[in-house]
């Protein structure tokens, strides 16, 4: 594991340098100050997470990334004087003054201002004077400053900011309602003359005073609105572009895809784990693959097992029963419902009339380590031996999706001491669960070329993995889906020379993570980067969105599931352009040789919504946005404007008279 000053330095070479902070004063102090000594020791680990940390009081220590930004923006310089509203635990006072003069920091909460001068103390900052105070009327007896950054979104631009800035001057500040501020940046040009730039839509905790937001929330001053209006155009070319797809019953609708028929692989990817038109429209595109075009491989992101005892169905293949029913562990609605159950009877019909064997259509599980089967086996025994460690688990689980940035939810999962100490019976224990689930496998009927092979593979890579996984981060992602990558070639490999296999899996696992905050910020790869780089243009990447309706989700790790309002997508998010081009469903060819000048302008990074398992629309733009370029992550783009939650299987649901190889039986 690397050690903090590693972990610095590649935060400053990973999350700032590689998103385009050139300034060496900058790199320089990032690199210098210890960022894990201005948060609580519970959050040491988190401290060059690509992600803003809780530090008390409701408040938290921005994003690294963030904290560059702003000083960058504000053109900082030695020599200057700098001051900082908003200063919390200290952290981008204690960077500024690694650059500047000196450097003057108001924060209002005593307990924080009292922590941070301590810290300063400490670590040897003399060029930081600190005071308790509102941060919205400034400092006037240590004016004029050359920059001013502000840490916390106000209604308006402050009028005693402005005034005490030097000629030259440069302010930064959020400005606007909590989920719809942007950056401002203010340089005063004379007396009375200011330039206002536009910097990008931000998120910041609101600045309180008697020239920001009143404590309750209301309005201390009358909103600034900075002018800016993004994306009108850019979705009337959206809705130029589009290609508006017939009802999902229509059998019409998987021909429009058929542009991608001669690719080795197709990726279909979806929003969220739990929304019915993902799930119909990728089964309508997978019927027409494998009906019109030969595809024989439809590899989703399931477990290795699970997914064996359906395709023992769909292919009418004998063999030793599975001792239970598949995907009966948390998320039981993500495989275990209608729309899959009647992909599954209709490739078991289409196999009927296929006479040989090598030919028939497959199901099979890319998620060879068999995740929501091991965390289950940590969470029982951690309940058993300690309850404490187990709710860390819990909450650790809770966020295991590269997208989560909510820092309560950081702050929660913290490992305890407890959690530490049980480490290696929870991995014995996840290796004897994965070597029991697999033991009927070896009772096959000849037919499985790949069972015998991936899972001495499996078994062989396990203990590895669940060490990992136990700890979270990036590298459990990575290994994770490189597995999965491996498990598609080696189905291709078995399949010989025209294997064409179509994927199933979260647009986080499908979507290039070259182009999304995951691999520019964390070094995060993906199954659809690793086809692009390993097949080329024989690989399709398909995306899919959605603006407003239901989803079957839970509120956390092993919750029960319920079926919950999506929120409306966000205004500066990729959704709110699709929603507003006026078209309810439509496909939406990203490649730059047939939609050039969409192609260009969709290029920017903006938001991207992802919902997985879990869904928490109380911290939606933390849980479940993250920057991407849609037309680099994507060769295309499936909208359903409103949509609506899977229907799981009920008893309701059982087939009288179903063969003993019904795979969702009881």
């Amino acid at each position: 594991m690397r050690s903090l000053e590693e972990r610095r330095q590649h935060m400053v070479d990973v999350q700032i340098a590689r998103r385009g902070i050139r300034n060496p004063h900058i790199l320089t102090a990032m690199a210098t100050v210890p960022r894990e000594r201005f948060v609580g020791p519970d959050m040491a680990e988190f401290a060059y997470e690509d992600a803003p940390l809780p530090i008390g009081e409701g408040q938290t220590i921005s994003q690294p990334y963030m904290v560059a930004e702003m000083i960058d923006a504000a053109e900082v310089a030695p020599g200057d004087r700098v001051l900082e509203v908003g200063a919390g635990s200290g952290y981008a006072a204690a960077v500024l003054a690694q650059i500047a003069d000196r450097v003057y920091a108001i924060e209002r909460l005593k307990v924080l201002a009292e922590a941070a001068q301590e810290r300063f103390e400490a670590l040897g900052y003399p060029n930081i004077e600190l005071r308790i105070g509102d941060g919205s009327k400034g400092w006037q007896d240590a004016a004029p400053f050359d920059a001013i950054l502000v840490a916390a979104g106000g209604p308006e631009i402050p009028a005693a900011l402005k005034e005490q800035l030097a000629i030259g001057g440069r302010l930064i500040i959020p400005v606007g309602e909590e989920r719809g501020q942007t950056l401002i940046k203010i340089t005063r040009l004379g007396e009375s003359d200011y330039a206002e730039e536009d910097r990008g839509l931000v998120a910041f905790v609101p600045l309180i005073g008697e020239q920001g937001w009143a404590e309750d929330g209301a309005r201390s001053a009358s909103n600034h609105t900075p002018g800016h209006a993004r994306g009108d155009s850019l979705s009337d070319m959206i809705a130029q572009a589009a290609i508006p797809l017939p009802p999902l019953d229509d059998p019409e609708f998987g021909r429009f895809f058929e542009r991608w028929a001669d690719r080795q692989v197709v990726l279909l990817g979806e929003a969220s784990h739990g929304t019915a038109e993902f799930y119909r429209a990728r089964a309508e595109i997978t019927k027409q693959l494998i009906a019109k075009h030969g595809f024989t491989i439809l590899a989703v992101e399931a477990d290795w097992p699970d997914a064996a005892t359906v395709d023992r169905y769909v292919r009418h293949r004998t063999g030793a029963k599975a001792k239970e029913p598949p995907f009966k562990r948390f998320p039981t609605w993500m495989w275990r419902n209608t729309e899959v159950d009647a992909l599954i009877e209709w490739m078991r019909d289409h196999n009927k009339g296929v006479s040989e064997a090598k030919h028939r259509a497959g199901f099979y599980g890319l998620d060879m380590y068999n995740m929501s089967g091991s965390i289950t086996a940590v969470l029982d025994y951690l309940e058993q031996v300690d309850p404490t460690a187990a709710k860390a688990a819990r909450e650790r689980y809770g966020c295991l999706t590269p997208w989560q940035k909510d820092p309560a939810t950081y702050g929660r999962a913290v490992l305890t001491e407890g959690y530490r100490k049980c480490e290696a019976a929870v991995i014995e224990q996840c290796q004897a669960l994965l070597r029991k689930q697999l033991d009927y496998a070896a009772e096959d009927d000849g037919e499985s070329f790949l069972d015998a092979a991936q899972n001495a593979r499996l078994i062989a890579s396990a203990e590895r993995y669940y060490r990992v996984m136990y700890y979270g981060g990036g590298e459990s992602w990575n290994l994770r889906d490189t597995h999965m990558f491996e498990t598609l070639e080696h189905l291709l490999e078995a399949k010989g020379p025209h294997a064409k296999a179509v994927v199933w899996a979260h647009n986080s696992h499908i979507g290039d993570a070259r182009f999304t905050d995951m691999g520019i910020s964390r070094d995060e790869l993906n199954i659809g980067q690793l086809c692009r780089q390993r097949f080329g243009e024989r690989a399709a990447l398909i995306g899919f969105g959605t603006h407003v309706g239901t989803v079957a989700a839970a509120s956390d790790w092993g919750e029960d599931m319920a079926v919950m309002r999506v929120l409306p997508s966000r205004a500066d998010s990729y959704e709110r352009l699709c929603h507003d081009a006026g078209i309810s469903q439509f496909l939406l060819d990203l490649s730059e040789t047939r939609q050039p000048a969409l192609h260009r302008r969709l290029l920017e990074p903006r938001l991207e919504r992802f919902i997985g398992v879990i869904y928490r629309p109380e911290s939606e733009l933390w849980s479940h946005y993250a920057e991407a370029s849609l037309p680099r992550q994507f060769d295309a783009y499936v909208w359903f404007d409103e949509t609506q939650a899977v229907t799981p299987l009920g008893p309701e649901h059982a087939r009288a008279g179903a063969p003993d190889t019904y795979p969702f039986g009881v």
